[in-house]
């Protein structure tokens, strides 16, 4: 019944945890099938609510800061806490603070969520990019509404993109009306794909971080079936959480 989680450190700042969920354990039922954390999904809020729990418990925190995700452009910052039992109500795709404990959340199917950390270890945020994200800039956006808050250089910041959709499932099938030519460098007409890793990748270069700052979980959604929940895959299905907190010392 414990939620399976994919640890990740940015090297050099200890004091900086980030976590990102699989569908494996928990409690829920058919497309839901273990651990939803998602009220929004037509899953039995007692059995999101009861991995909520697990999930907290396997990760040693008590609650979340979550948001209800619109695919804009928008950053909150220091957002409250939200109860196991309730959904986010805060519209908004990012989320960062300075307060040690404070766990931010982003609920993803496919999106990427892209996790923040200064070098000193003081500042986090989280940011949930699906391709509408891509393609309104939302990684340089994020980037540089956090630096501003928090007086920070992006050559001073750490990223890391988390399990979504990847480059030989995301398939465009309109490339020329969703994207157009611009984006024809991360397409192949041949397989009409977009490698949105390697886009993100490169977004998150232009809004300052250094290439050797960002990482990345090379880990597909739709491809691994037994590991994550798929929109594509899975529209009807669950939602697995990304998180990052600073640790109380």
């Amino acid at each position: 019944m414990a939620v399976m989680t994919i640890p990740f450190r940015f090297p050099g700042i200890p004091g900086v945890r980030c976590a990102f969920q699989t569908r494996k354990g928990g409690v829920s039922l058919g497309a839901h099938g273990g651990a939803n954390i998602s009220h929004d999904v037509g899953d039995r809020d007692c059995e999101v609510t009861r991995n909520r729990r697990l999930l907290m418990e396997e990760l040693g925190i008590d609650t979340w800061c979550e948001l209800k995700q619109v695919h804009g452009d928008a950053v909150v910052f220091d957002p409250p806490h939200v109860a196991p039992e309730a959904p986010g109500t805060l519209e908004a795709d990012g989320s960062a603070t300075d307060i040690p404990g404070r766990a931010l959340v982003i609920k993803t199917a496919d999106c990427q969520p892209i996790l923040l950390a200064h070098v000193s270890g003081r500042y986090i945020a989280a940011l949930h990019a699906g391709w509408r994200g891509n393609r309104i800039g939302y990684p340089q956006t994020g980037v540089a509404l956090f630096c501003e808050r928090y007086e920070l250089e992006p050559v001073d910041v750490m990223a890391v993109r988390g399990p979504s959709l990847g480059p030989a499932m995301a398939e465009f099938v309109n490339f020329d009306m969703e994207w157009g030519p611009d984006w024809a460098r991360w397409y192949s007409a041949a397989t009409r794909t977009m490698n949105l890793w390697q886009l993100t990748r490169d977004q998150l270069q232009e809004a300052g971080i250094p290439r050797t700052n960002i990482f990345g979980l090379d880990l597909c959604t739709h491809t691994l079936a037994d590991l994550f929940f798929s929109y594509r895959r899975e529209p009807q299905g669950g939602r697995q959480a990304s998180l990052i907190w600073i640790a109380d010392s």
